[in-house]
């Protein structure tokens, strides 16, 4: 049998194999990107970055569960103007690297796009959705797709690096708000974002164990509605689909494949099997494909429609 072939074009973006890092996890500085570029990501995304520095929530922020996590960070980050001066230099992480940025109001988006385009971004990702930190990710009329649309629009024109627009598991339509953002311009759907918000409680405290008391779930719980959606998803738009939820493993990655995904982001992934998953994931879809005859991932996308 021919060589396993793993790598993909992901608007334009040449990834050597299909694992990106989602956003959130390890993507703080640059030096943690390159270490997870080192352990075999095809690409990797920053912390989301807001217009102005954020401490975010205070600790506890981040929980495990019998089916995966709880998290409600609130976006911590160092605002525009620090990451323009840590993400300098690019080239150094020797992957694609993708930045996420958030905001309140649709101007909160520009600017930060603006502040950071300058740097060697290989696309831009915009969370249109967040379970844990009030106002962030959508405007007023929160999880319409003319919300979608206007923030999306804003953003196309004035970049011109691939925008990938990152929707909620949480909203029924969720088909129109993923064909809103093509409408608008977008280049690639990221689905999912935490579903929720969700809660854990400390029956010795009495009170919930997340200082937030709420906080967006993922993990194995999140995996098989991220599935769904991005199953449904491939039926309602034409342009190209990061799978994003619960995935750990070759398996869970290939099902998001075969649901539609070109692409697929792991985060709460790293927390149980390191930082070296990516390799991992890889490795197990590689032995995958070799016993079912299967020598290029490309040719499985979307392959549960057929």
């Amino acid at each position: 049998m021919s060589r396993i072939d793993l790598s993909v074009n992901l608007c334009n973006i040449q990834l050597t194999n299909p694992t990106i890092l989602a956003s959130g996890i390890l993507g703080t500085t640059k030096a943690l990107l390159k270490r997870v570029g080192e352990n075999g990501a095809g690409a990797v995304t920053i912390k989301s970055i807001s217009r102005e520095p954020r401490e975010g929530h205070k600790n506890p922020t981040v929980i495990a569960f019998e089916a995966g996590m709880l998290n409600a960070v609130g976006y911590s980050n160092p605002g525009v103007e620090a990451a323009a001066r840590e993400f300098a230099n690019l080239e150094d992480v020797r992957k694609p690297v993708i930045a996420s940025v958030v905001g309140t109001q649709k101007d909160d988006f520009v600017r930060v796009v603006e502040g950071l385009s300058a740097l060697k971004f290989s696309a831009i990702e915009i969370p249109l959705s967040c379970p844990h930190t009030p106002g962030f990710g959508l405007l007023a009329g929160q999880g319409t797709p003319q919300a979608t649309f206007e923030i999306t629009s804003a953003i196309r024109r004035i970049t011109r690096l691939p925008v990938f627009v990152k929707v909620s598991p949480n909203i029924p339509e969720i088909c129109s708000i993923a064909k809103a953002a093509e409408d608008a311009g977008a280049d690639a759907i990221t689905a999912v974002n935490s579903m929720g918000p969700g809660m854990c409680i400390n029956i010795e405290a009495r009170k919930p164990i997340l200082s937030f008391k709420v906080g967006g779930v993922t993990g194995d719980a999140l995996r098989p509605i991220a599935l769904r959606c991005v199953y449904d998803i491939y039926k309602a738009v034409k342009i190209p689909i990061i799978g994003v939820g619960g995935i750990s493993t070759g398996r869970h990655a290939l099902e998001m494949i075969m649901a539609g995904a070109s692409a697929v982001g792991i985060g709460t992934g790293v927390y149980y099997r390191g930082i070296d998953i990516f390799q991992k994931v890889c490795e197990e879809m590689s032995q995958w494909m070799q016993e079912n005859g299967v020598n290029n991932i490309k040719s499985i996308i979307g392959a549960a429609h057929d």
